[in-house]
């Protein structure tokens, strides 16, 4: 079975209404740049052209997906949201959290990336696909049930898990989110339950600032299910795999998922103008196939990375594409044009040693 692909160019046209501009932005006025949003479309688009030219699109099921329901949007999202989001994009657009601002029909563009992820979500579940990537814009693992911030306005990821629970495919979903942000939405929406382990490796203190602590485990029947990583500023390569090896792969598979859903985003990257970490395209190509490797031990394969934060124009298409290249077990590579400058700036021995150190002893707090 082939590795799906969900993209649709209009998700490209999802701007910050007239947040830096006076255009009429919206409808069929493409934004400039992303309207004022460091959340921009040519991360995205230029993916998309990187995977086209190195002919890895070829080998892939590419598919677009209608906007997700209002069905859908209502088992996460309240009606009263959903409407005051609606009226603001249908009377030229405005903001209804914390940077979120958005142009006129950016109600239609945010339920056109969720219906990515669960049209993703649904393939793979299904049988119909092996593994499928999300290029969802815009983001979604900060949006809270009733307020958006971060970039995000509806709740991708966790849309398409109830979409999949309502329809009977999925009864336990393991979320891995190593978007360097706190996935603080994922987590707020799953915090009290038992059917869904959310795991966040986060940048500490980046952003929000007020949530993502190791402490923060879940309450009532969700207790034990929730699992934060705040990781020291200046985390690398060596750290992330770690990280991997001794909390993610683990946890993952003592709660035997049905499908593994990453939230993954790429501003842990080295030259990430948001945070301060310092991971590389080989980090993201590694961390793909060790969760691969155990979705194929543990939910017959059953994998799903849908596309969040990254803010480098010039190499968050060279880590997605890595990733893509891992999840699809292609040969087609694209080289990363500033590996070996950046492997000279990974942190060195003694660093390492001590951020191994922190992940081990935040590990034993966590009891793993």
């Amino acid at each position: 079975m082939a590795t799906g692909f969900f993209w649709d160019e209009r998700t490209f046209w999802h701007a910050g209404g007239n947040y830096a501009f006076t255009l009429p932005i919206g409808g069929l006025v493409q934004p400039l740049a992303a309207g004022g949003l460091p959340e921009s479309p040519e991360t995205k688009r230029r993916l998309v052209n990187l995977m086209n030219v190195t002919g890895l699109m070829r080998a892939l099921d590419v598919r677009t997906a209608p906007e997700a329901t209002t069905e859908d949007l209502l088992r996460v999202h309240p009606k009263a949201y959903l409407d005051e989001f609606k009226h603001k994009s249908d009377n030229g657009g405005g903001e209804l959290g914390l940077r979120t601002p958005f142009a006129r029909g950016g109600y239609e563009l945010a339920a056109l990336s969720a219906g990515l992820s669960v049209a993703a979500v649904e393939a793979v579940l299904t049988g119909d696909l092996q593994n499928a990537y999300a290029l969802s814009r815009p983001p979604g693992h900060h949006c809270l049930p009733d307020f958006p911030n971060g970039f995000c306005l509806m709740a991708n990821i966790a849309i398409a898990i109830e979409a999949a629970k309502a329809k009977g495919l999925a009864g336990r979903v393991a979320v891995l989110d190593w978007d360097v942000h706190h996935g603080n939405g994922t987590e707020a929406i799953f915090y009290d339950r038992d059917d869904v382990l959310t795991l966040s490796f986060h940048q500490e203190g980046n952003y929000p600032l007020d949530t993502g602590a190791l402490a923060d485990r879940g309450k009532g029947a969700g207790e034990g299910y929730n699992i934060n990583l705040p990781l020291p500023a200046g985390a690398g390569h060596t750290a992330y795999l770690h990280a991997m090896d001794r909390v993610a792969i683990p946890a993952i598979r003592n709660f035997a998922p049905d499908i593994i859903i990453i939230a993954s985003g790429y501003d842990a990257s080295v030259v990430d103008p948001l945070a301060r970490m310092q991971a590389t395209a080989d980090t993201f190509r590694q961390m793909t196939l060790r969760v691969k490797d155990l979705a194929a031990d543990i939910c017959g394969g059953k994998l799903v990375l849908v596309h969040e934060g990254g803010y480098s124009e010039a190499y968050v298409p060279f880590c997605a594409h890595a990733a893509i290249e891992a999840l699809s077990g292609s040969d087609i590579t694209a080289p990363d044009p500033f590996g070996e400058a950046f492997v000279i700036r990974q942190p060195g021995p003694r660093f390492d040693a001590f951020l191994i150190g922190e992940i081990d002893h935040m590990a034993e707090t966590l009891g793993r």
